[in-house]
């Protein structure tokens, strides 16, 4: 049987739909929905040269790839691929098929250093090393049960300090774009981002539909944003029976951070807790996150919810000459 690969046809019900099932197939640990990924396919910045590939093998999707340019980060010239091949259709060409596509892509647009993430597995580790990529560093998939699992009691906030949600900036969301792209910067990262486009964050991460506004928490000290937990739900995206094998309804912290001025005072745990209370009071029976494996203290703060670490992912580069 021959394995083609081609462009995802955002359009398409169907074909976004097997997408975004080969992936939560590949990567369970992760929120995947067809909102999600149409929006991203869509919407990404032009300057990133945002591509979403399928391998398809008569018919079937058996391989997905996202990839672009890192167009937000000071230094040019770095690219990302993620290739993800169903753990039940491996060994039929999809995943070389996916890299050298990605590749060429990436590198006719500047790329000349690439960036992956594989799951830290024997044969993913060996098949990207077989492809030219030394791992870097790791990070960890985590999951939370929301339904049998306890989580730490609500705390009263300090006087100065005010619980808010993204919807309550739904007029004006620049407060918290000041406070993402603060927070971004200082996250463990090869590549340097930095947030300087508003209306390239509106398009990209604002309007993002699984960016639930409702359940995003966002701690003001007095009047001012300082920490937040972001909060991805899956919407109306494929039914929960198909989108999750556990057949629960799942809650991703996308992200969670803290001013510099602010830290130390217990704000992002204090905005991440209200954000799960109100989620699990909504019906989200589990709750997924990631966490760099080399940030022990998010780690320790995720152990403190009730988290537990579910998989691992490997950071992997590639230098193009």
């Amino acid at each position: 049987m021959t394995v083609i690969v081609r462009d995802l046809r955002p359009q398409d019900p169907a074909d976004v739909e097997n997408f975004t099932h080969a992936r939560h197939l590949a990567l369970p640990h992760v929120l995947w929905t067809p909102a999600g990924v149409i929006h991203r396919t869509i919407h990404t910045h032009p300057d990133a040269h945002y591509r979403s590939l399928v391998a398809e093998e008569e018919g079937e999707v058996i391989g997905t790839a996202q990839l672009g340019l890192a167009h937000d980060s000071p230094e040019p010239g770095h690219g990302y691929l993620n290739i993800y091949v169903r753990p039940d259709r491996t060994r039929r060409g999809a995943g070389a098929l996916l890299v050298r596509t990605a590749e060429e892509h990436l590198a006719a647009h500047g790329a000349t250093r690439l960036y992956s993430w594989v799951l830290d597995e024997p044969q993913n580790r060996t098949f990207a090393e077989r492809h030219g990529y030394r791992a870097s560093r790791s990070a960890h998939f985590l999951r939370l049960d929301l339904t049998n699992g306890t989580l730490p009691p609500l705390q009263t906030p300090p006087s100065d300090v005010e619980l808010r949600t993204a919807a309550d900036f739904a007029d004006d969301p620049r407060p918290f774009f000041e406070l993402d792209a603060e927070t971004v910067g200082d996250e463990p990262s090869d590549v340097d981002t930095e947030f300087t486009d508003y209306d390239a964050w509106l398009e990209e991460n604002w309007k993002h539909p699984p960016l639930d506004h409702a359940l995003t928490t966002i701690a003001l000290v007095d009047g001012r944003p300082a920490a937040f937990s972001a909060a991805h739900t899956d919407g109306a995206g494929l039914p929960h029976s198909r989108l999750r094998s556990s057949g629960g309804t799942p809650i991703a912290t996308a992200m969670t951070g803290t001013a510099r001025a602010f830290r130390g005072r217990g704000l992002a745990k204090l905005a991440k807790n209200a954000s799960l209370h109100r989620a699990r009071a909504a019906g989200y029976t589990e709750a997924l996150t990631g966490n760099d494996a080399g940030n022990e203290p998010m780690l320790a703060i995720n152990k403190w919810f009730g988290y537990e670490i579910c998989a691992t992912e490997v950071r992997h580069v590639r230098e193009l000459t």
